[in-house]
């Protein structure tokens, strides 16, 4: 689940097209493989957090400091004018959009209008923080507020969440927010042992899917594969229930495809032609009654399917409908769409960095889990510190929450490495997640892909500055925060990814292309295991 604040985000979600991203030309290395290496103690835990007290993970607002206080560079144009140039550049290329306004502006945190502005969002007007020191007060809630922050500047029609404000939406300050996010970890923990059982059956059918393609066209699409095998193993995990037994059948992915497209289309790429997007995507929201019926098929799914959640749901207060529309957003916004996004985004940048990495993750694998009877455990994976440290730099290299928004409660400061500045109350900030994890003055060889960057003591330093979970990844989530319910499980799921893919297979081959949300993977070579 990524972040309750968007990964299809716990999981979060926070979608965003990427439009040329600077990640996506990032080189890969391998550095030498250090000899001594300690277990990475961040890891996933079975059972999930309660609650426990906010933890302020920003600098001190007035702890002394030698930088110089600094007026905050930027504007925002004349009306109307301004936010459409802004979102014009956007649209042409995101990570070349922000370069050009730190180079201009000699600054990581600047003022800038984000997409989609008018007549969408009204007030576009934002104080952008692009580093990994400015970055974390986005975490803070208590100097930001993160209240129908999800998506940004603008908040998509209740009509797509059955008139609900939903957990993402909702502010931990508002008393409903503890409620649902409560009921989030009562979900994670009821399904704790059908999560690693559940995931082996449903991605060994992927595999079985590529092979079979791969034998008859020679080539095969990861994405498609993995959709129907993700929300799969959502079901069931989750609810004990195969969709393909229900009248849902493998409708499912292209259903959520259609409803999540109408919450995010304004700060989507879609590739149409640019007039025709701008016109139809980026100006005027979708009508929410195009997927009515689309929606209802879902939500009767899910309905018939998490009885047992809405027995909890009500002995906590909250109404079974109320439970049900929020585990809608949970499980296909936020967890299948973390999914969605991230897995295809792992597997390339596994799949560049070649055969040498490939035989050390195949080596280390197939090692432990003979080691462990044969079986994928948890145990099993603690000891696997190159798979864990792979999965780190994935989630560090390409975030699958590129986007986070808060609004300063109070007049407060913010440090970025050069410089203070002061936010005034009611001000809004932006993060734009993949400038703060690959911030070159917190990672050396900040762009490229380094496997085994996390182990080690030196290594395991750095998973503080690992954000893409609406927090660090040595924070854990509770019901004071934002960060994602499911961060561990988000975590678990990556890794049981790669270890099912390399307990099969020696190496394989690829092709790279792009989609509205990330990258496009197409197998086209598989060398099954040989020791």
């Amino acid at each position: 689940m990524a972040s309750t604040s968007l990964p299809f985000t716990s999981v979060p979600l926070q979608f965003c097209s990427p439009n040329k991203s600077s990640s996506s030309s990032s080189a890969i290395k391998l550095s030498p493989r250090r000899v001594v290496v300690r277990p990475i103690r961040a890891s996933v835990s079975e059972k999930p957090p309660v609650a426990a007290p906010s933890v302020a993970v920003s600098e001190p607002e007035r702890k002394p400091t030698k930088l110089p206080l600094k007026k905050i560079p930027g504007n925002y144009g004349l009306p109307l004018v301004g936010p459409m140039k802004d979102r014009l550049d956007y649209f042409d290329g995101r990570d070349e959009f922000f370069k050009s306004k730190i180079q201009k502006y000699q600054s990581t945190v600047f003022r800038v209008n984000m997409p989609p502005g008018p007549p969408i969002a009204p007030n576009p007007k934002v104080v952008a923080l692009l580093d990994g020191k400015s970055f974390p007060v986005l975490f803070d809630c208590s100097k930001v507020e993160k209240k129908d922050l999800f998506t940004g500047t603008y908040m998509p029609s209740l009509e797509l969440t059955g008139g609900y404000r939903v957990l993402s939406y909702l502010d931990p300050s508002e008393p409903q927010h503890a409620k649902l996010k409560q009921l989030m970890f009562f979900l994670l923990k009821s399904s704790s042992k059908r999560v690693i059982p559940e995931f082996e059956a449903c991605y060994t059918e992927l595999f079985e899917q590529l092979e079979k393609e791969l034998a008859e066209k020679g080539k095969s699409s990861f994405q498609t594969a993995n959709d129907q095998a993700g929300f799969n193993f959502m079901a069931r995990a989750f609810f004990d229930t195969d969709p393909r037994d229900t009248k849902l059948g493998t409708d499912a992915p292209s259903l959520i495809s259609k409803w999540v497209l109408f919450q995010l289309g304004p700060v989507l790429t879609l590739g149409l032609p640019k007039l025709a997007e701008e016109l139809l995507v980026h100006s005027f929201r979708l009508p929410p009654a195009l997927i009515k019926k689309d929606y209802q098929r879902l939500y009767d799914f899910f309905y018939e399917s998490s009885g047992f959640v809405q027995d909890e749901a009500e002995k906590l207060g909250i109404s079974r409908e109320e439970a049900c529309h929020n585990l809608i957003f949970t499980t296909c916004f936020n967890s299948f769409g973390g999914m969605k996004l991230f897995f295809p985004n792992l597997v390339k940048w596994i799949g560049r960095a070649g055969v040498k990495l490939h035989t050390e993750l195949a080596q280390e694998i197939r090692s432990e889990i003979r080691s462990n009877g044969g079986k994928v455990t948890m145990a099993a994976m603690e000891q696997m510190p190159l798979m864990k440290s792979v999965v780190y730099e994935g989630l560090r290299i390409e975030p699958p929450v590129p986007l986070q928004y808060g609004r300063a409660k109070k007049d407060i400061l913010i440090e970025s490495h050069d410089a203070v500045f002061e936010v005034k109350e009611g001000e809004m900030l932006f993060g734009f997640q993949p400038f703060a994890t690959k911030d070159p003055r917190i990672f050396e060889r900040a762009e490229e892909f380094v496997p085994d960057r996390f182990m080690g003591d030196d290594g395991e330093k750095l998973l503080k500055h690992v954000l893409w979970s609406n927090g660090p990844e040595t924070e854990n989530p509770t019901l004071s925060n934002k960060q994602c319910a499911g961060k561990d499980f988000v975590v678990l799921m990556s890794r049981l990814l790669v270890v099912e893919l390399f307990r099969r297979y020696d190496s394989f081959e690829m092709e790279v292309g792009k989609t509205p949300l990330g990258a496009s993977v197409t197998i086209t070579s598989l060398k099954r295991a040989s020791f």
